[in-house]
């Protein structure tokens, strides 16, 4: 969080990936920052995932990452798969 926060400040455009386990720690470390970092929640666990299941959620909120950064706004967004 601190990296995209950092990054967002100098300009670099950018998306914070987040499993969905953690989306109110995200969200109030975001706020701790001051800093409403856009946020792109994935299905939590991630690590318990095969490479196919892993692309697949990649392919899933791909739209709402390329959404969050050509819009510039906090979009969360949670995949069904």
């Amino acid at each position: 969080m601190h990296d995209i926060a950092d990054l967002e400040r100098r300009g670099v455009v950018g998306v914070f990936l987040a499993s969905e386990a953690f989306a109110d720690a995200a969200r109030l470390q975001g706020a701790a920052l001051g800093f409403p970092v856009p946020c792109v929640l994935v299905p939590h666990p991630v690590q318990d995932r095969t490479d196919a299941e892993l692309r697949a959620v990649a392919e899933e909120v791909c739209p709402a990452v390329v959404a969050a950064v050509t819009s510039g706004t906090a979009s969360p967004r949670s995949p069904s798969v």
